[in-house]
């Protein structure tokens, strides 16, 4: 992702206040929340995933309840960077999604994000079956917040550091 992709979403998903942050699993879909500053991402709900049409109904109906304006997909590249298989399912269900939804849509690197978060879950001696419960939706308010930390760094206007 490059600043003119990201300036491009910004200016794409301006027709709704907030953003989806999705965490696509094999199992289960990841779902985080902004706020309608664009500010902070917040862990919203894990949909078990079923088939194709009824996950897609599910996120057209939340994305609809909270005037969501673009949708922001973890891509999970290998930590060469490379692309593989789950990168290849990310891409085909977004391609199929994109016409349903209508929404603009942006990847963002999601490499180490399950990791950090279930590290930080086991830091805070959360149970094997509670980690599992949240990780999935936790990892997309991770992966959403930092989309939100650069988009907000791109649309800020500069300041002068000589004027302090």
């Amino acid at each position: 992702m490059n600043a003119e992709e990201m300036r491009a979403f910004a200016q794409a998903s301006q027709g709704g206040p907030r953003l989806i942050g999705v965490d696509l699993g094999t199992k289960t879909i990841g779902l985080a929340l902004s706020d309608v500053g664009r500010q902070i991402a917040s862990p919203l709900e894990t949909i078990r995933r079923v088939k194709f049409t009824p996950d897609v109904a599910r996120l057209r109906a939340l994305c609809e309840r909270h005037q969501v304006g673009g949708l922001v997909f973890g891509l999970p590249l290998n930590m060469d960077g490379s692309a593989g298989t789950r990168v290849q399912s990310t891409h085909s269900f977004v391609r199929n999604m994109k016409p349903l939804l209508g929404l603009p849509v942006l990847y963002w690197d999601e490499r180490l994000s399950t990791a950090v978060v279930t590290r930080a879950l086991i830091e805070a001696d959360t149970s094997r079956a509670r980690r599992s419960a949240l990780v999935d939706k936790l990892a997309a308010a991770y992966i959403l917040q930092g989309c939100l930390d650069v988009l907000r760094g791109l649309t800020e206007p500069e300041t002068d550091d000589a004027e302090y």
